[in-house]
């Protein structure tokens, strides 16, 4: 049995691995699919058929990880995203049709959700096993801030990567940093806490676990008030994030200065360690986590809406940290809530529905919000991002005024 802080040390590892190797790309990635010949409707299209896989394959996985294992979930997830990623590549270098790129970003988001629910779930479950009794805020929100020492490097790295070198370059290194997970993993990652129902076919233990997830995910009032807003937060999230780079190049008035956008990515993952590290400060000025985040996601609203009234670089930039800061500071309050609210044997699976309600909004808005940035500009895309974002706040206002209930215990099995 691995210590506690083992396990926590083998979680930051692996959120840094897979931080580092992601955000490689986050500063260009707009860039990437611009140079190779998209619009962006097109490109953001792209983007959101990465997302459709994460809805389409965010379930399933989720059963993977609960009925083979939290460790086999996570080695396939780096698997599949070293290969898709060298795939994107060569699209880049034949400028391929959209199709093509349609295809493989729904692999690229078969490959992130055996990493949803998985890790987090994984982490959960092996602390409860080694009797460690701390705050979950207090780790998530480290991981946080190991999330974003890891993304400053890759971000940086990546963009002034790609302008010493061409676009493709940090693509080809984010495929090797993933290789290289899939061995860290192979080697420290044991499933701890958690062992698999084996009683019945694999077939009849999908069931029970899809019918049990549904039972103490979704007829959970506050979990499932929570799962309704995260199509509008994190929907717009994504598409926020991604139209950053073309965006602050704009404002910049320099079209090829790559290494502008890993630095503005940079100082988004800065964001994300302070806010990382204010959480429990922040959650500790409120008397209940649910007011915290309400109060968090509406200052992000604002700050979002700003954004799109914002006419220079440096005003456009402090608004973009603001924004990320604030919803770094919300994330872990959020993930320790949910976590408390649900069971072990269905963790990894709920935890996945949530990442697929998230999902979802992207599947929506990311098309819609390329276009109007098509047809209007930048700064109005943000400015109706800003309004879907207030979207979620009567769902999350209403899961408040409920009274949070202790997760019901599985009934015993036969």
């Amino acid at each position: 049995m691995p210590s506690a802080s083992l396990v926590r040390r083998t979680y930051y590892l692996l959120t840094a691995g897979n931080t580092l190797a992601g955000s490689l790309i986050w500063g260009i990635n707009t860039i990437f699919l611009l140079d190779a010949g998209l619009s962006n409707l097109a490109a953001f299209a792209a983007n959101a058929c990465f997302t459709a896989g994460m809805v389409l394959f965010e379930v399933p996985t989720g059963i993977v990880a609960d009925l083979w294992g939290r460790r086999a979930s996570f080695l396939l997830g780096t698997v599949t995203l070293a290969v898709t990623t060298g795939l994107y590549v060569w699209l880049w270098h034949v400028h391929a049709p959209f199709w093509p790129w349609a295809a493989v970003s729904l692999l690229i988001g078969l490959g992130f959700t055996f990493f949803s629910g998985a890790v987090e779930a994984w982490l959960v479950d092996a602390l409860a096993a080694t009797g460690d009794d701390g705050p979950l805020e207090a780790v998530f929100a480290r991981g946080q801030v190991v999330s974003g020492a890891a993304m400053l490097t890759g971000s940086v790295a990546g963009g002034y990567l790609a302008q010493l070198t061409d676009l493709g370059v940090p693509f080809l290194v984010r495929a090797g940093v993933y290789a290289l997970m899939c061995g860290l993993a192979a080697a420290l990652m044991r499933d701890v806490g958690f062992t698999p129902d084996r009683s019945l076919p694999p077939l009849a233990r999908m069931r029970r676990i899809a019918g049990d997830s549904v039972r103490y995910g979704w007829r959970a009032r506050q979990v499932r008030l929570l799962m309704l807003a995260a199509p509008f937060t994190g929907g717009v999230g994504v598409y926020v994030f991604y139209a950053l780079q073309p965006h602050l190049l704009d404002l910049y008035d320099d079209a090829h200065a790559y290494g502008v956008a890993g630095v503005a990515a940079a100082a988004f993952a800065a964001a994300q360690i302070t806010g990382g590290l204010l959480a429990g400060r922040i959650g500790g000025l409120f008397a209940h986590r649910l007011t915290a985040y309400l109060a968090l996601t509406a200052a992000g609203v604002v700050a979002l809406a700003g954004l799109g009234l914002a006419g220079r670089f440096w005003v456009a930039l402090t608004l973009v940290v603001l924004w990320a800061l604030l919803g770094a500071a919300a994330m872990p309050l959020r993930q320790a809530y949910v976590n408390g609210l649900i069971p072990s044997p269905q963790r990894a699976t709920i935890l996945s529905f949530d990442s697929l309600m998230t999902s979802t909004g992207g599947v929506a808005a990311q098309p819609a919000l390329g276009r109007a940035a098509d047809v209007w500009g930048y700064p109005v895309s943000f400015l109706i991002s800003a309004a879907l974002s207030a979207c979620a706040l009567p769902f999350l206002v209403r899961a408040r005024a409920g009274t949070p209930a202790a997760p019901a215990a599985p009934p015993p099995r036969p």
